[in-house]
């Protein structure tokens, strides 16, 4: 149904990295993919929740002071005219740890086909056990 949805998505995915040594997010492209008021919920349930632009662009910069190699991996994608949801199973280097994780993230796009809110639902358990950090602590490090 929403192919040009799904191919929006597919794209802001791949701006956060290819998995390798050398690639980093994409900021001002992740940010100009987003609506002006954007909310991301990092994880659901309980997780912060992070609103308007500069705000994210603020969370993405500190999330790249300790994570690496970010490569989001679509397994699965379904859309309509305004959401996207996606399994993934993403790869990073979280903390200098190696941090493989399924999660499924969904997205509500505006008016304008631009990420109005984002909320990414995951083992925060299974983060916390490979990097030995709590999933609250883990996010608001430097």
């Amino acid at each position: 149904m929403g192919i040009a949805q799904e191919n929006f998505i597919r794209e802001f995915c791949d701006a956060w990295g290819d998995g390798s040594d050398t690639s980093r997010p994409q900021v001002e492209k992740i940010l100009s993919m987003m609506a002006e008021d954007a909310v991301w919920q990092l994880w659901v349930p309980g997780g912060p929740i992070i609103k308007g632009r500069e705000a994210l662009r603020k969370e993405i910069l500190l999330q790249m002071s300790y994570a690496t190699n970010n490569k989001c991996v679509i397994t699965h994608i379904i859309s309509s005219d305004t959401i996207v949801m996606t399994e993934r199973a993403d790869l990073a280097i979280i903390h200098k740890k190696p941090c493989p994780h399924q999660m499924v993230a969904v997205y509500e796009l505006d008016e304008n086909g631009l990420i109005k809110a984002w909320r990414e639902y995951l083992d925060t358990a299974d983060l916390a056990k490979k990097t030995g950090i709590t999933p609250d602590v883990m996010t608001r490090q430097n």
